[in-house]
């Protein structure tokens, strides 16, 4: 299995739009679905697309609400459709600080009953001064919604930590947290960040989350998991995703991995935020077989 950037990229993002980063994809219907954090209006954005190229214009979805002391900006969210409501987990920044709130929607689109204060905070040695980018799915099983999310230096983060919650509202965090933490390669040697999890058809779990070689330098990484918790391991073809040469869009770091399958073509792609200098614009890598 190796992953192969489209010859189009980026797919989402330029001047007009300013830095596009942190992206979550969801196919529902005949389309994609795409929240991503607008750096430039401190808020999440919405757009949608047929092929997973070519996306419409953005509209805002949840925007800053400084009053409340903790969301100053929002960004970095996560999206999941159970039991037909829309639940969006986000995070919220202010005073170099980041917590995690919540809101549900009917459509996706209009985010009601978002909270006033933050579901998730800092409050380990290990979260420093932030917990950010949660990404959720649901045990319709265990009926538990359960939560992988990145804590540490507001900057970027350090590792990563699991909770579970009964509602999506109040969360358990794992006592052996922090579940996934720096490696031993040079891709991943300094620190892991933002990441998207998925169950495989065997029950085991397969992670795509940010390796840091250094602050300024990121590339997407891949590992797995028999429970989504304990015993990761490494792919030994980290990094998935590399940085672009010189000069390219991406040649300075990748972010934030989302991945979908296309139903047409039964691969898997993988969109992530990628940074040449301040810019950073969406980019789209499909998964190939066989090779």
């Amino acid at each position: 299995m190796s992953w192969i950037k489209y010859e189009g990229n980026p797919v989402l993002g330029g001047k007009e739009l300013g830095t596009c980063f942190d992206i979550d994809v969801h196919r529902l219907d005949d389309r994609f679905r795409m929240y991503f954090s607008w750096r430039p209006k401190s808020a999440i954005a919405f757009c949608e697309s047929t092929d997973g190229i070519h996306w419409n214009a953005p509209t805002i979805v949840l925007s800053p609400v400084p009053e409340t002391g903790w969301e100053d900006n929002i960004n970095r969210s996560r999206c999941l459709w159970v039991n037909g409501l829309c639940h969006l987990w986000y995070t919220g920044q202010a005073r170099g600080f980041s917590r995690i709130g919540h809101a549900v929607s009917d459509d996706g689109i209009h985010f009601r009953e978002r909270t006033p204060l933050p579901i998730l905070i800092p409050e380990l040695p290990w979260e420093r001064e932030s917990v950010m980018n949660p990404f959720v799915l649901y045990d319709s099983a265990r009926r538990v919604f359960r939560m992988w999310y990145a804590a540490g230096e507001t900057y970027e983060p350090n590792a990563l930590g699991y909770a579970e919650s009964d509602d999506g509202l109040t969360w358990r965090k794992s006592p052996i947290n922090p579940i996934f933490v720096k490696g031993k390669d040079r891709c991943d040697q300094q620190r892991v960040g933002g990441c998207h999890v998925e169950q495989r058809p065997d029950g085991s779990f397969a992670m795509y989350y940010i390796g840091y070689e250094d602050i300024h330098t990121a590339r997407i990484c891949a590992a797995t998991s028999p429970d989504g918790i304990t015993r990761w391991q490494r792919c030994p073809d980290n990094p998935i995703v590399d940085i672009g040469a010189p000069g390219e869009w991406d040649h300075d770091a990748c972010y934030k991995p989302s991945v979908c399958l296309d139903p047409a073509t039964g691969q898997r792609l993988l969109w992530y935020n990628g940074r040449n200098g301040h810019d950073e614009y969406i980019g789209l890598v499909r998964e190939t077989v066989g090779n």
